[in-house]
Order: C-alpha cells, then sequence, then structure tokens
C-alpha cells in the first residue's frame, strides 16, 4: 500500500512539472558590427522560403494548428529573420528568396515545431563554393512575458532564437580571410555567369561530385560578356528587391492577425495543460481514495465493518468522475483554438504579385514563376550578345502552340 502511494505521489508530481524551456536562453543580445564594414567585405544573403514537417493528425484534431497557418510561418520567419540580419551591419543586401541562387550564402530553414509557446527550427547556411558553414536545430519555449513590448521587424515573441542564428552566421563570417571572402565573392559571380551563358564561360569554374565549386581562371575585367552578365544580374536583382517588397507587405500585413494568434493560442495552450493537468490530478486523488476504501473493507478490523471504507469508495468515485468532468472543458479551449485558426486564415490570405505581366501566387507557383524568370534572363543574355542557347534548353522551352500572352 505504502509503494502505491509513493507511486501515486510521483505520478503526481510528474503531472505537475512545468513544459521544459527551449534550448535557447533568455536575453540573447545581437553581434553588431563596432563600425561600418567596406563594400569588399559584405556578402549577400539568399534566405529560401522555409520548408516544414508535415503536421501530424495529433497536431492537427488535438492542438488545433492548421496547414494554412503552417504555410504563412514558412514565409514570415525568413522576413523577420531577413531583418533581424539587416541590423548587424555584417551583410549587404539580404533578400528572401522563393528558390535557389547563386548568392554569397544561403540559408535554409526547415520548421519541425511552432505553435505560440515553442518555434523549433532546422537552419543550415553554406556559401557560393558550395561549402557548408553549418546545420543547427534551435529551439525556444516563452513566457507569458515574452509576449510584450514588440514592434514589427523589430522584436518578435522569440527574438532570441532569431538572435541566436544571426549570431551564428556573423560568427562563421569572422573565421574566414580576406582572401576566402574575395573567393566566395568571385565564385558567385562566375556561377551566375556560367549559369547565364555556359560556353561562353566554360572553363573559368569547375564542381566537383560534392558539389563545390572551385574558380579555375578569372575573366578580364573589360571583358564585354561580363559586363553583360553583371548587367542582368542587376536586372535579376531587382526582380527579387519587388518580390522582397511585396514578402515585406505580407509581413506587415501578417503582423497583427500572427501575433494575436500565438499570444491567444499560447494562453489558450496554457490553460489546457492546467484543466489536463487538474483533471489527472483528481482521477489519480479519486483513484487512491477508492484503493484506500477496498484496502479498509478486505481487512478484519473493525474498520472494516464501519460505514468508512464505503465513504472512501463513493468519495473516490465522485473525484474520478470531476476529474473526466475537467476534462471536458479542454474541449471548450480545443474550441476556441480552432475559431482562432479559422480567423487567423480568413486574414492571412496568399501572397499575390505581378511579376513579368503574370498574375503569381507566391504560395503556391511563386518558385515556379522564378524559375521562368531565370529563364528569360538567359533569353536576355542571348540577344543581347548574340549567342545561341544552349540547343536542348532552347528545345524544351519551345512552346508547342503559338502563345498570344504575355509571358
Amino acid at each position: 500500500m505504502n509503494r502505491f502511494f509513493l507511486l501515486l505521489a510521483a505520478l503526481m508530481m510528474l503531472s505537475g512539472c512545468a513544459a521544459l524551456r527551449g534550448q535557447i536562453p533568455d536575453g540573447v543580445k545581437p553581434i553588431v558590427a563596432t563600425q561600418e564594414l567596406d563594400s569588399s567585405e559584405l556578402f549577400d544573403v539568399a534566405i529560401v522560403v522555409f520548408d516544414s514537417k508535415k503536421l501530424t493528425d495529433k497536431e492537427i484534431r488535438k492542438l488545433g494548428l492548421s496547414e494554412e497557418i503552417r504555410q504563412a510561418e514558412e514565409r514570415y520567419i525568413p522576413i523577420h529573420l531577413k531583418y533581424t540580419m539587416q541590423k548587424t551591419g555584417y551583410w549587404g543586401a539580404v533578400r528572401v528568396v522563393p528558390a535557389e541562387s547563386d548568392a554569397h550564402v544561403q540559408v535554409h530553414g526547415t520548421i519541425t515545431h511552432s505553435d505560440g509557446e515553442r518555434l523549433s527550427l532546422n537552419i543550415e547556411a553554406y556559401d557560393s563554393r558550395g561549402i557548408q558553414w553549418f546545420e543547427k536545430s534551435y529551439s525556444k519555449t516563452l513566457k507569458p512575458s515574452d509576449y510584450y513590448g514588440l514592434s514589427a521587424g523589430e522584436k518578435d515573441p522569440f527574438q532570441d532564437l532569431y538572435n541566436t542564428i544571426a549570431n551564428d552566421l556573423v560568427e562563421r563570417r569572422s573565421k574566414l580571410s580576406a582572401e576566402e571572402i574575395l573567393n566566395i565573392q568571385q565564385t558567385s559571380e562566375l556561377r551566375v555567369a556560367q549559369d547565364m551563358a555556359a560556353d561562353a564561360f566554360a572553363g573559368y569554374i569547375s564542381r566537383d561530385e560534392d558539389g563545390r565549386y572551385s574558380v579555375l581562371r578569372l575573366p578580364d575585367e573589360d571583358d564585354p560578356m561580363l559586363k553583360r552578365v553583371r548587367a542582368v544580374q542587376v536586372r535579376d536583382d531587382m526582380l527579387i528587391d519587388t518580390i522582397n517588397s511585396y514578402y515585406e507587405v505580407y509581413y506587415n500585413d501578417l503582423w497583427q492577425p500572427y501575433t494575436d494568434w500565438r499570444k491567444l493560442y499560447s494562453e489558450e495552450l496554457a490553460a489546457l495543460k492546467e484543466v489536463e493537468k487538474q483533471a489527472l490530478t483528481r482521477q489519480l486523488f479519486g483513484l487512491a481514495v477508492v484503493t484506500g476504501g477496498v484496502f479498509l473493507s478486505s481487512g478484519n478490523n473493525s474498520v472494516s465493518h464501519s460505514n468508512l471504507p464505503g465513504v472512501l469508495v463513493a468519495a473516490g468515485a465522485a473525484t474520478i468522475y470531476s476529474g473526466f468532468q475537467k476534462k471536458e472543458e479542454s474541449k471548450i479551449h480545443k474550441d476556441v483554438i480552432e475559431e482562432l485558426n479559422i480567423s487567423f486564415t480568413s486574414e492571412a490570405k496568399p501572397l499575390v504579385v505581378e511579376v513579368v505581366g503574370e498574375t503569381v501566387r507566391l504560395t503556391g507557383s511563386a518558385e515556379e514563376q522564378y524559375q521562368k524568370w531565370r529563364e528569360m534572363l538567359r533569353d536576355i543574355y542571348a540577344s543581347e550578345t548574340g549567342l545561341p542557347l544552349d540547343s536542348d534548353e532552347n528545345d524544351a522551352n519551345q512552346p508547342t502552340e503559338p502563345s498570344s500572352g504575355t509571358r
């Protein structure tokens, strides 16, 4: 009997334990450059729109999460990371891109868990040489006070997590020599050139079996082909800047409803956990009382012939029942969470942009549209230089029927 009560006490203590804190501590300060860096030291960064781990049936049904919210987060999180990185002073242009690019540094992210209480990300960064800087997992669990003093583009509830990622990128960059910095910049430009005109820039750069790029030789600074590549790259940057302006509008429109949803969701989640803890406590206590009553009634002493065992059994049964009633209250909180999801989804509409004469939904076909834009850049380069496109690529891009619309 004593062992039973010891086990019961242990279970009750576990049921009352608070959620484990995230891996990232509170109050992480961003690493900021103490002086302005020369332009030759700056890297342009491309943050690719994040992926996410598929939601489980439990997360959808029990926790009330939704794919619509997760899709919004795939764009919101990289945009806020962009703002965080821009304020450090260690980078050139930091852009969110819908697909792979040839930027000096690329950042990829996967959302492994996200609700108003905890955010977990897997982040991978590598440079234009194909050399991985790092691949790390980041997780942060919030306190209710973390939802105060927030500001769009400045401070997110999970700002400590964003600061940690930005700091890791700065620390990795600080380990590079001046020669490596120049090599990364040159490799990026030659990758763009080879992408635009593979034949014209053959022999300047190579790629090994591991996907790493090496500069074999450099074109002359006065090379007209190189000058045209740079001109085309300017157009590409302008397109990416346009896409980023739409991302930023999306972020600003999303900020308030998303912040409200996360705050209310975290409160509902905390309330749900408290209700479930109380329900479990009552059920365990009731079970102990019933067990005690049964134990007393089975003895051969005077207590077994009194009303006490029956009273204990009845009281324990009532306590267990009240525990189940408390459990039912959790459904109320789940309903509130679902309502919040519906409200959030109705406000966080897909981002629609006008690109090259076409209306494109960034949540759906932005990646395909960006690929089409990259193909158009090759057409532009070929028309300006008089160089033919690669025959296989040219055949693949030919329409099967005449088209009268814009591209």
